[in-house]
Formats: structure tokens, C-alpha cells, sequence
């Protein structure tokens, strides 16, 4: 169940309740047990709860996610798609725009950072390396869950990486991974998402090959 409802929660964060100190460090505890290449374990969460701090990334993701709009009404957004995306693209929207305009207000926020940098590395060194954050981020997102708490992976803050480092100190050769609110949710629980069939995704032995 944890895994199937686990969603991206955006409109159903809850700004005004406080989220402790001890439930992140509880779910810390718990990311951090996640696979990482080479045991390597170069991660870094940075939690963000001075409300000057999180007013400062919230208008640069709220900028960021103007520009990204923009770009993306200048293209097809649905040309080629599958007809339930077309379906929800419009909901999630929404939901993108209420967050872009309350980012500043969540309780914290999570900035997952690994060591190293990706601008010079092949594509397999790449990938390594956003696969030593990655699994440990959405084991903390699990947790978050499965005790209440809400979050969504984003990634717009990205397009002012230099901005966010220089305001909480990040230090050169670090990788920013992704940026999460997080909060309590509103209600009572989430129902598992109308994805695509996975048989429809799911290739045999060659592309395009079913079972």
C-alpha cells in the first residue's frame, strides 16, 4: 500500500502545522540505508527551515517555474502522448502552479546533495552518480509516508543552482539532486494513481515485444 499511494503531494500539504525535528531525523535514519554505488555513501541532505532561507528559494522556484511554463507552451505538450496523460495533464498542472506559488510557506524543505559533479562525466558515470542519491531520496520520501507526512521530487530550483548554494552554503563540487516540500497532508489517505497499463511499457527480450 505504502508504495502504491505514495504520491506527489503539492495542494495537500498543510502550511500551518509544524513538522518536528525528530520525525525527519527518524526518516534521515532510514534513507540513508539505501544502496549507493560503491558504498560510497557521498550524500548530503540539507534541511531548510529558516523562513528567510525557504522565501528566497521559494521566488526562485516560483521564477523557474514561469520560465519552464513558458517554454513548454511554445511546444506540443500532448503530440504523441497516451490519451490518459492528456487526461491528467490538466490536474496536474493545477496542482504545479498552487506549489510554484506557495513553495515559500511548506513547514521545510529537503535539498538531497551527493558529492561530485556531472558536467564533465560520460553518461554511465552520470548515472552512477544520481544513483547514489536517488534511491536514498525516495526511501525518505517513503518514510515521510508512511508517518504522515507529504513531499514531491522537483527539480526546478535546478535552473538557480548557483543561487540556492550561495544562500545555504553549499559547497563547491556538490550536486544538488532535487528540492522537496514537505508538510502533513490534508485527509485521510491517497488512492493509487490511473497510470498507463504496465504491459503497454513493458518490452520482452527486444523493443516493441510483448510476452
Amino acid at each position: 500500500k505504502l508504495l502504491t499511494t505514495t504520491r506527489s503531494v503539492r495542494r495537500r500539504l498543510d502550511f500551518e502545522r509544524p513538522v518536528e525535528a525528530s520525525v525527519i531525523a527518524e526518516c534521515m535514519e532510514i534513507a540513508i540505508q539505501a544502496p549507493t554505488g560503491g558504498n560510497t555513501q557521498g550524500w548530503h541532505f540539507l534541511v531548510v527551515t529558516d523562513a528567510a532561507k525557504k522565501a528566497r528559494i521559494g521566488e526562485l522556484y516560483r521564477k523557474s517555474f514561469e520560465i519552464y511554463v513558458r517554454s513548454r507552451a511554445e511546444q506540443s505538450a500532448t503530440s504523441g502522448q497516451h490519451a490518459l496523460y492528456d487526461q491528467q495533464r490538466a490536474r496536474v498542472a493545477r496542482s504545479a502552479i498552487y506549489l510554484s506559488r506557495r513553495m515559500r510557506e511548506v513547514p521545510l524543505m529537503i535539498i538531497p546533495c551527493i558529492n561530485g559533479r556531472v558536467e564533465n562525466l560520460g553518461l554511465m558515470a552520470q548515472a552512477g552518480l544520481y544513483g547514489s542519491i536517488l534511491p536514498a531520496t525516495w526511501s525518505l520520501m517513503l518514510a515521510l509516508r508512511a508517518r504522515g507526512l507529504g513531499s514531491a521530487y522537483t527539480t526546478l530550483h535546478l535552473r538557480f543552482e548557483e543561487e540556492v548554494a550561495e544562500i545555504l552554503g553549499i559547497p563547491d563540487g556538490i550536486t544538488q539532486a532535487a528540492l522537496l516540500p514537505v508538510a502533513y497532508y490534508l485527509g485521510d489517505d491517497f488512492k493509487p494513481a490511473k497510470r498507463i497499463p504496465a504491459r503497454e511499457l513493458t518490452s520482452w527480450n527486444e523493443w516493441g515485444s510483448g510476452l
